[in-house]
């Protein structure tokens, strides 16, 4: 790492011992190798870049004060340094504008999530309803089928009983004497 952009001692985890159990040190490895972080107060009244290359400081614009970044809290607090004058990370962005950012860029990530979604479930929705559509389409053609056949089978059954009283129409009645 940079001089001067130490984090402190970089965690080193252990494997387990002996392997009977799961045993996980946590041991300063890198605390002989790097040199102990300067302190962000004697970076102030320098510059912000100066300030920033140790990644645990915070840059104040308005006092150009190097300050330590309050860990305990997400955001910087109003009475350490102002939203829109704290720098962190780079120097060009303030924090202010970092929220906005990050809202419209959240924003705009769960907007496409949720437009993905809905397009989904509608092609699912509609490759159903079209599966749906083919199959009501088959039962009504098998329904018009067998109505047919019905049909069919009830003019046979109404015509062997008019011929049977004889009451069966023929469309020429001296045809019958014609073909003998």
């Amino acid at each position: 790492m940079a001089p001067g952009g130490a984090r402190g001692p970089t965690p080193h985890w252990g494997l387990p011992l002996g392997g009977a159990a799961l045993l996980l040190l946590l041991v300063p490895a890198a605390a002989a190798q790097e040199p102990p972080a300067a302190a962000c107060s004697q970076n102030t009244n320098g510059t912000c870049g100066d300030c920033l290359k140790n990644v645990s400081c915070l840059w104040c614009n308005t006092n150009k004060a190097c300050l330590d970044y309050p860990v305990t809290n997400i955001l910087p607090p109003s009475s350490l340094c102002q939203l829109s004058s704290a720098r962190w990370g780079v120097c060009w962005v303030n924090f202010e504008a970092l929220i906005i950012a990050m809202s419209v860029v959240g924003v705009a990530i769960l907007l496409g999530i949720a437009v993905c979604c809905c397009c989904c479930c509608r092609r699912k929705r509609r490759r159903e309803l079209d599966k749906s559509d083919e199959k009501e389409m088959r039962e009504r053609e098998e329904r018009r089928m067998r109505q047919e056949e019905r049909r069919a089978e009830m003019k046979s059954r109404h015509d062997e009983i008019r011929k049977k009283y004889g009451l069966f129409k023929e469309e020429n009645p001296y045809a019958r004497f014609e073909n003998n």
